[in-house]
């Protein structure tokens, strides 16, 4: 399960667009927890650090607890701004989370026992149609990931939302089919073209000796 991860952060007075790129100046990113019925609160994250979490991966999925002063909030983040060209954070929005709450989230999809798909073996590949999942979790319990086993499918087969196990009270938020999440399929095979290399040589020969309308050789035209 998702762990709560500290990160520390300070509050913030002034909003706008000055006040914004004054901070990054200075190496923080502004950031706003909202949600939970109260108000939101202005804060700031040193770049250096919240750069660390985003290059671990899977930051939007990852529960926080954001210091703040003395207290703690514990929050999910739900939307990073990126710069367009350096990727430098820009703005963070953190959702706060009650330890009671349901929280829909995109959840990674792991595929194992590749060695025992009967499918794979034959020389199929694997079509992966969905690499995340929403799901509807516990605050408290938000899965890292989730594991679809391999092992019996043959090509032509599919695996749906039903086959994968998820932890208690952990359900999908997708409820009225059972979706696929990947396909078996048949090996792509690719031909290829003939190869006309020697038709075409054996046609430039028969040209280059055909006579011209006077009876010269093609070649003797080329000379004149």
């Amino acid at each position: 399960m998702a762990d709560f991860d500290n990160l520390p952060v300070a509050a913030r007075e002034r909003a706008g667009k000055g006040a914004s790129r004054a901070l990054r100046r200075a190496g923080k990113v502004p950031a706003v927890i909202y949600g939970d019925g109260r108000e939101p609160t202005m804060v700031t994250i040193e770049q250096r650090l919240l750069t660390m979490e985003l290059h671990k991966g899977g930051f939007t999925s990852k529960l926080y607890e954001l210091q703040l002063d003395d207290k703690k909030q514990s929050v999910l983040p739900r939307d990073v701004q990126l710069h367009p060209v350096t990727d430098v954070p820009l703005h963070v929005d953190f959702f706060r989370v009650a330890a009671d709450s349901e929280i829909a989230i995109m959840v990674v999809v792991n595929f194992i026992d590749e060695e025992e798909c009967d499918g794979l073996r034959r020389g199929g590949v694997l079509n992966v149609v969905r690499h995340e999942v929403e799901l509807l979790c516990p605050a408290s319990a938000i899965p890292e990931y989730i594991e679809a086993s391999l092992k019996g499918y043959d090509i032509g087969d599919s695996i749906h939302i039903s086959d994968i196990p998820l932890p208690d009270g952990v359900t999908a938020t997708i409820t009225d089919r059972d979706f696929t999440i990947a396909t078996v399929a048949s090996p792509t095979i690719v031909e290829e073209p003939e190869d006309e290399e020697g038709e075409e040589g054996e046609e430039g020969e028969g040209e280059e000796g055909a006579e011209t309308p006077d009876g010269e050789g093609a070649e003797e035209e080329r000379e004149e």
